[in-house]
């Protein structure tokens, strides 16, 4: 059993790389949406 495949991820596949790239892509995503939604709401942009 890998590191990945302990804690909240706790079934088969979770330290598959799909299984990694989906969440990697969510979470930067997510990260980049709030910078941005950060950056209009401080600055008066468009």
């Amino acid at each position: 059993m890998s590191d990945l495949n302990r804690g909240i991820m706790k079934f088969d596949g979770a330290d598959s790389p799909t299984a990694v790239t989906i969440s990697t892509v969510l979470l930067l995503g997510a990260i980049v949406a709030l910078i941005i939604w950060a950056l209009q709401a401080a600055y008066a942009v468009n």
